[in-house]
């Protein structure tokens, strides 16, 4: 398959109420490092270190402009989870949906449920607005195709 440029992610999280949300035209960063965690079962004597494999986890990094648009803008959206302890009112954490090379049929997709842990507007005084955030993923991440 042919490279691809970032600008065609896409990126939507559900809000407080459990409605999805497009982040999509107000991020310029995507991220979803996925690791395994190790254990060590090196002994005394061992001259080289020895693992097994654990459980696989996940966070996501989003970040950009920043945008207090009612109801759809990040500030909004992403304030109102921070403001909720990271979840939606009714206490799960709430659903992503990442498309690294956008959101059309047959394209990558990731999904799953996070829990917001940080959120952070920023206003340089030589640059934009902006903002960042990172969520904690609970559960697996799901990779498949949008339908």
């Amino acid at each position: 398959m042919a490279k691809k440029h970032g600008k065609g992610s896409a990126f939507t999280i559900t809000d407080i109420g459990g409605t999805e949300r497009d982040l999509s035209q107000f991020c310029d960063s995507v991220e979803l490092p996925q690791t395994v965690a190790t254990a060590e079962t090196s002994g005394m004597g061992d001259s080289w270190q020895e693992f097994i494999p654990g459980m696989a986890g996940a966070t996501i990094s989003i970040s950009g402009s920043w945008d207090n648009t009612a109801t759809t803008g990040p500030d909004v959206v992403l304030g109102g989870l921070m403001g909720a302890g990271g979840v939606k009112t009714n206490g799960d954490p709430p659903t992503f949906e990442y498309g690294p090379e956008g959101s059309t049929n047959v394209l990558i997709r990731y999904t799953g449920t996070a829990i917001l842990t940080g959120y952070t507007p920023s206003s340089p005084v030589g640059g934009k607005v902006s903002f960042s955030a990172t969520l904690l993923v609970t559960g697996a991440v799901t990779r498949d195709v949008f339908a």
